[in-house]
């Protein structure tokens, strides 16, 4: 089987960018600021925070929400120590950002970035997260924000025409019971190397934080707005196959490594994984809902998550086209996307287990 494509954000600053894209994933870290910090201080012990400490953005993209999950974390754990040590802990701690992403990754536009007045050393580490990228027990908090719901392949079986799990759309709908369960084992085997990993790296005692989207239990991906979205993503492809301008076979053996969770689905990987214990698993209401139902918005967004993979399996030019289609596509989609089933948005607490 061909490797499956990395899964890079659109770079750069541009209007595409997912720079300029990126304010319904930045919303969430926001609303699960409180929660996050009072997760820090009540779970993180003292004993940890020393003259070095250490934080890690795994999937970091390239900005500007990384740095508001980092200098969040930062903000939280000088409080704590301010609070229940007396000191001052500008005068007492170096911190030290450690941003890890694809080798792929625009880290340019990352450090270029960089906020001005920072209280931070930094420094990138490309890779992908699925493996061990840092020294053992290197770090003391960990973030990973919107990205825990890659797999690191395409289930096996999934673009296989003679395969039960062959699958004819382009993600997990939820409605193809084979199609399912080969997506669940791939991300639960996925998702145990990349907390086994984590957990090598973090100190023992160390927490990592995870912000993203899952759905909730019963519920399947299509029947909600990101899936909705998928299928508009998908129909477009579609379309381009029946005008000629692509070939079906290459439209049908299209598929992404996404595989949004269950809430107990995620859970009970998170146990079986053995090497954490889940300290907060937190419903955040988020400010945007599910999604802006803005057609153009939600256009501009797909391309700036989705384009990078899209053009790597079907060369920039159809990319743009398939774009061109979207809008449209989601426009007729409204009535699906005004009724579609809430998805969940959380914020999850590890600890490293001693």
């Amino acid at each position: 089987m061909a490797t499956t494509p990395k899964w890079i954000m659109v770079g750069g600053e541009g209007p595409e960018s997912y720079n300029q894209n990126s304010s319904y994933q930045r919303a969430l870290l926001e609303a699960a600021k409180e929660k996050m910090s009072e997760a820090i201080k009540a779970k993180l012990s003292l004993d940890l925070i020393s003259d070095r400490f250490s934080v890690a953005d795994f999937g970091c993209a390239s900005g500007p929400n990384t740095f508001v999950a980092v200098q969040n974390i930062i903000d939280a754990v000088e409080d704590k120590y301010r609070k229940e040590t007396g000191q001052n802990p500008a005068e007492n701690i170096e911190f030290q950002v450690l941003f890890n992403d694809f080798t792929t990754n625009d880290f340019n536009t990352l450090f270029q970035s960089l906020p001005a007045g920072r209280r931070y050393y930094s420094a990138g580490v490309p890779g992908s997260f699925f493996e061990r990228v840092l020294p053992k027990e290197s770090f003391h908090i960990g973030v990973i924000n919107y990205a825990f719901h890659f797999t690191s392949k395409i289930p096996k079986g999934i673009t296989d025409r003679d395969s039960p799990s062959w699958n004819r759309d382009m993600h997990c709908t939820g409605f193809n019971e084979a199609v399912k369960k080969a997506y669940l084992d791939q991300y639960s085997a996925d998702t145990k190397i990349l907390l086994d990993a984590r957990a090598d790296e973090l100190v023992p005692g160390g927490l990592m934080l995870l912000f993203g989207s899952c759905l909730r239990d019963g519920v399947k991906m299509s029947e909600t707005s990101k899936g909705i979205v998928l299928d508009a993503v998908g129909a477009s492809l579609n379309d381009l196959a029946q005008q000629g301008v692509i070939e079906q076979d290459k439209v049908d053996s299209f598929s992404t490594p996404l595989y949004f969770a269950e809430e107990n689905e995620l859970k009970q990987i998170i146990e079986e994984t053995g090497r954490f214990t889940i300290e907060a698993f937190e419903d955040i209401i988020h400010a945007k809902g599910e999604f802006t139902l803005d057609p153009k918005v939600l256009a501009v967004s797909c391309r700036a998550s989705f384009g990078t993979f899209l053009s790597q399996h079907f060369g920039e030019q159809v990319f743009t086209k398939v774009f061109d289609l979207i809008e449209a596509k989601l426009r007729q989609e409204l009535p699906r996307l005004l009724n579609a089933k809430p998805g969940m948005q959380y914020l999850i607490v590890l600890r490293k287990k001693n």
